[in-house]
């Protein structure tokens, strides 16, 4: 019998690598053929000698109209080729481009995973009305199934008629929380081996993030916040995970921020592959993003059994609850910020407390192999794979 066929669509290789490789996996796994469509930055060796089939479609993060129209023939010429049975999309240029190819090479079944809505709050009023209007009309018209990673954005979806109910799920976010990132994994010689090369000991308070170093980030409100609290609290020390691609538009603000970093009690380490080792070594994660979807980073830090600092937006107070397992702070706000980071820095008892709920809260909403059985449940459904 031959193989089914998936199509799984993103703009950049490292979002397969970040995000889709354990639903890619869990598919080739299950007998289907996958393949993987999507910018080449530097990834496709190491995610080839993996086993995965990936294929170089230059695809835009922003919208560029030549680009996008080359970008929507490279994948129409791509799923006539192949006649896939399933196209999986996701990213939001990357997913429109992709349903807008997938329509036009007659592609049966075309699910649309929303890991965050385009329009936000921060977007003047005409703009997100036209960003709104895209995404509801693509998913109406263009879309066979949507699945939406924030519970705010399927409620959303089902007020506005996005799609009918029976075709839309809260999909969820989740990571390995029994394997990967668990704190029995990760050994003591691991965490003083980062200690020692990040110059930490083991009487510092350590607040980390995760994330792309832009403005959006709010990576410069919890810079201008950790210094002003670390004159009265010199063994706080804050690490910084993450870095720029050379496909980001935020250049600008991240070399300012490069200029702002030098500071005694802060470790910036650029991107790592450790972060289970860091979240474990950590006591608080801080996220104080002015957009998100579902955020992943704050998943890991709370499967390693932290409290959560982050701000009160769509996405993070779907996984931040305050007095239970952390706080919520008004985008933005750097004195709010750092009024969190000093209430837990002065109760300390907060750390195992409001870590524990993190994991309770983990394991009853964010684990990994819940959702991707939503996923291969739906594919098996759309080909009647038994």
């Amino acid at each position: 019998m031959t193989k089914k066929k998936i199509l799984q669509v993103c703009a950049i290789d490292g979002s397969v690598e970040a995000l889709l490789k354990p639903l890619i996996l869990k598919s080739m796994k299950d007998g289907y053929e996958v393949h993987n469509a999507c910018t080449d930055t530097g990834r496709f060796t190491e995610l080839k000698a993996q086993g995965l089939t990936m294929i170089d479609v230059s695809i835009d993060r922003q919208i560029h109209p030549l680009k996008n129209l080359k970008s929507i023939w490279k994948l129409y010429k791509l799923m006539r080729k192949e006649k896939y049975d399933i196209v999986h999309v996701h990213t939001p240029i990357a997913a429109l481009l992709g349903r807008v190819a997938a329509k036009l090479a007659g592609v049966k079944h075309i699910v649309y995973t929303a890991h965050g809505f385009y329009f936000h709050d921060e977007m003047s009023k005409k703009q997100y009305n036209i960003f709104f209007n895209i995404e509801k009309y693509a998913a109406r018209w263009m879309t066979d199934w949507l699945l939406l990673q924030s519970k705010e954005d399927y409620e959303l979806s089902l007020v506005h008629n996005f799609k009918p109910e029976k075709h839309t799920i809260h999909l969820s976010n989740g990571v390995d929380i029994w394997n990967n990132f668990h704190k029995n994994q990760i050994t003591n010689e691991e965490i003083e081996n980062f200690r020692t090369e990040s110059n930490l000991n083991d009487n510092d308070f350590i607040f980390s993030f995760v994330g792309r170093l832009v403005k959006e980030k709010g990576v410069f409100e919890l810079v201008e916040a950790f210094k002003s609290l670390s004159t009265t609290f010199p063994q706080a020390k804050l690490v910084l995970i993450g870095g720029l691609l050379e496909s980001e538009r935020d250049h600008g603000s991240y070399q300012k921020l490069m200029d702002d970093l030098n500071h005694s009690n802060i470790r910036y380490l650029g991107f790592r592959k450790d972060i289970p080792v860091i979240m474990k070594a950590s006591d608080v994660f801080v996220l104080p993003s002015y957009r998100e979807g579902l955020p992943r980073s704050i998943i890991e830090a709370m499967a390693m059994e932290k409290p959560i600092i982050a701000t009160n937006i769509r996405g993070c107070r779907e996984e931040v609850f305050p007095g239970e397992n952390g706080f919520l702070v008004e985008r933005e706000n750097t004195k709010e910020l750092e009024k969190a980071m000093i209430s837990i820095l002065k109760n300390p008892e907060l750390v195992a407390e409001y870590g524990n709920r993190s994991r309770e809260i983990v394991e009853e909403l964010f684990d990994e192999e819940k959702v991707l059985k939503k996923q291969i449940d739906l594919f098996a459904k759309l080909v009647k794979k038994t």
